[in-house]
């Protein structure tokens, strides 16, 4: 073979001379589970040619985007098989998403659950045949006359050039670079039997998918995510690269389920969402009130602790304020509309003296800056860190709203930090470390970073100023040893922030505590303070939410949990259930200790007999069940019974209480 004859590759870090026109399926004909290659870092089909001195990776059906690909091909496989039982159905557009796959369809009628399994069932059969999934590139032409009965797509192609803003998942389909349709070509005729338009890559054929898919529901979605556009009918699915995963996918769904702190909040009788308040408005009930109350008495003590000091602010404020801010500027949309009050009119109805707009405040900082502003400071006040558990209020729209992690009135456990340039690197790794190690007493402990950085067409303040603070909250979360994630353009107006994620107890990811770091506020706000020197500068201003919101932070413990809290948290610590009536006072004696001691309890003394006594406490997720009978009574002690179902008889009484105290004042059960 001639050098002309060969090209150099470099194929997963090293160099390779291969024949020219060698495509990804060549290249990697024995690794089985590679789907798709990485060519200088972009994705491409296996059956493209690899051109001179790539880069090229082998990407597998396991790895995060040779699942999306799966996903997407499968989502193609849907769609293909709609089209088969809806010949009228047009299309709409089909991308990956997180764990699974979407695709709408404009049809006459909505889908129900026995079309999804009709589906299923011949999506399979497809699959079966082992159709090749084929990439063409075409002029628009070409693809106008192949998408000339689908309305949706020639739509599509007409917002090729703005694709990146033309609306929801248009760039699945169309974008920079060629225009491409994918056929579904059947192995035997080499016919193509389907197609779509996409950019794709794709599996090579249909077969990868195997069986391990399943369609999840369907739901109304407007085109483009477009409240004014036509509304179409949307069918997910989810896919897997064996039935092993898919079964482990469906069975933490079900857990996910069972956990929802919607669901866990009625059955624990915690908080409700009563339609006479309107959307995203909760309320806590007792029980949910006690948590509630322990979660933020502990946080209040750690920040006392840590050098914080507590200010209080009203709920409303003139629109003023938040022009200053420029939060009517930039978070208009977030905020609920103005009240109009405090205008004054003569008896001929004219305008004596001009009212004024009020605002329910969405956040806390500039009520907080007018508290720095109040008096002179000076740079021996700093650090100061002020504190406020403060009510707000955000115009979260109604499809977006969900239980307690998604609401519209909500209490922020927040935090603003005035200090120097000089102190700021300090401060921020303090704060850091101070939130992780909260967020741990809370049992959150599986942690990773992401920096927020300016969005080029949202921000207020210089470029330089953005570099400096930017690149200051790098370094302190890369000291961290936590793994940091880019999230360019997530960044608020004022200044760039990270956030930490945490993962609960099903390895889902919850955004958490946020650090902000702000230079252009204090100038907003002309903030000030007497340098050591006499002269006059501006602090730094640190944003700092901790839970978020505590209504958000409860949702996420209680689906965390499951609703069953640890003891240092649970609203009912400790029920006493005598084994009969006739040890209801001799139970009483006992919890009475226990309350001494700080502990919540309470004496089980209902009709039911002993045995579902034992169900219902197991029911309510009650940490500690204390047991007693004549035995127990005569030398002064309890079975002690734990949430998992194990008992330890014969337990002194003072031994129990002990046991229970410090388990609740260590947190540790």
């Amino acid at each position: 073979m001639s050098d002309a004859q060969q090209i150099t590759l470099i194929v997963d870090g090293e160099e390779m001379k291969v024949t020219t026109g060698t495509t990804g399926a060549e290249l990697f004909f024995e690794r089985r589970d590679v789907v798709v290659a990485r060519v200088d870092g972009e994705l491409k089909d296996l059956d493209q040619p690899l051109p001179e001195g790539a880069e090229v990776e082998g990407v597998t059906i396991d790895s995060p985007d040779g699942l999306n690909v799966l996903r997407h091909s499968t989502a193609h496989v849907m769609a293909q098989a709609v089209q088969q039982l809806r010949p009228d159905a047009k299309l709409g557009i089909g991308p990956y998403i997180t764990d699974g796959f979407y695709f709408d369809f404009d049809v006459e009628e909505p889908f129900t659950p026995e079309d999804l399994r009709q589906l299923e069932k011949m999506m399979l059969k497809i699959v079966n045949q082992n159709q090749k999934f084929v990439r063409r590139v075409v002029s628009e032409d070409e693809a106008r006359e192949a998408m000339k009965n689908e309305p949706y797509k020639l739509e599509l192609l007409g917002k090729k050039n703005d694709a990146a803003d033309a609306g929801e998942g248009v760039n699945v389909e169309v974008g920079a670079g060629d225009i491409t349709i994918y056929d579904n070509v059947d192995r035997k005729s080499g016919d193509s039997v389907w197609c779509d338009l996409c950019r794709g890559p794709h599996l090579p054929n249909t077969k990868l998918i195997s069986n391990a898919f399943a369609l999840t529901r369907s739901s109304a979605a407007y085109w483009l995510g477009n409240q004014n556009n036509q509304q179409l009918q949307r069918i997910y699915g989810t896919a897997w690269p064996t039935k092993d995963a898919l079964k482990a996918y469906q069975e933490r769904i079900a857990e996910a389920e069972r956990r929802d702190h919607r669901k866990l909040g009625a059955e624990l009788d915690l908080f409700s969402f009563p339609d006479e308040l309107g959307s995203g408005l909760p309320v806590f009930h007792p029980k949910g009130g006690i948590i509630r109350k322990a979660m933020e008495d502990y946080s209040r003590q750690r920040h006392v602790d840590a050098g914080y000091e507590f200010v209080y602010t009203p709920h409303i404020t003139k629109g003023h304020l938040y022009e200053v801010s420029g939060h009517l500027d930039w978070y208009r949309d977030g905020m609920f509309p103005a009240m109009h009050i405090d205008a004054e009119h003569n008896e001929d109805g004219t305008v004596r003296k001009p009212g004024q707009d009020y605002y329910l405040k969405p956040m806390n900082c500039p009520m907080h800056n007018l508290i720095f502003r109040s008096r002179g400071r000076s740079y021996r006040e700093l650090p100061l860190r002020l504190f406020e558990f403060g009510s707000v209020y955000r115009y979260e729209k109604s499809g977006v709203v969900h239980g307690l992690t998604r609401v519209r009135g909500m209490t922020q456990d927040d935090a603003h930090i005035y200090c120097t340039r000089e102190q700021m690197k300090d401060e921020l790794t303090t704060t850091l470390n101070f939130v992780l190690g909260l967020l741990k007493d809370y049992g959150l402990d599986d942690f990773y970073l992401e920096l927020s950085t300016k969005n080029e067409d949202k921000f207020v303040g210089d470029d330089a100023t953005w570099e400096e603070a930017t690149c200051t909250l790098a370094e302190v979360a890369e000291a961290s040893g936590l793994e940091l994630v880019p999230d360019p353009g997530g960044a608020a107006f004022y200044g760039p922030k990270i956030s930490v994620q945490a993962k609960d107890a099903l390895g889902r990811t919850w955004q958490m505590s946020t650090i902000q770091l702000d230079f252009n506020l204090p100038e907003r706000f002309e903030l000030e303070f007497q340098a050591a020197d006499g002269t006059r500068q501006r602090p730094v201003m640190i944003h700092r939410a901790l839970f978020g919101s505590v209504e958000r932070f409860m949702g996420v413990l209680t689906e965390h949990y499951a609703g069953a809290f640890p003891a240092w948290l649970a609203p009912v610590q400790v029920v006493g259930i005598p084994v009969a009536e006739a040890f209801n006072d001799y139970m009483f004696d006992v919890v009475d200790k226990l309350k001494a001691a700080g502990i919540r309890a309470e004496v089980d003394i209902s009709s039911d007999r002993f045995p579902k006594k034992i169900r219902t406490a197991s029911k309510d997720k009650i940490p500690f069940v204390l047991i007693a009978g004549g035995e127990d009574a005569e030398v002064g002690a309890v079975s002690f019974r734990f949430r998992d179902g194990s008992q330890d008889n014969g337990v002194p009484v003072e031994e129990a209480v002990q046991r229970i105290v410090d388990a609740v004042r260590n947190r540790t059960s």
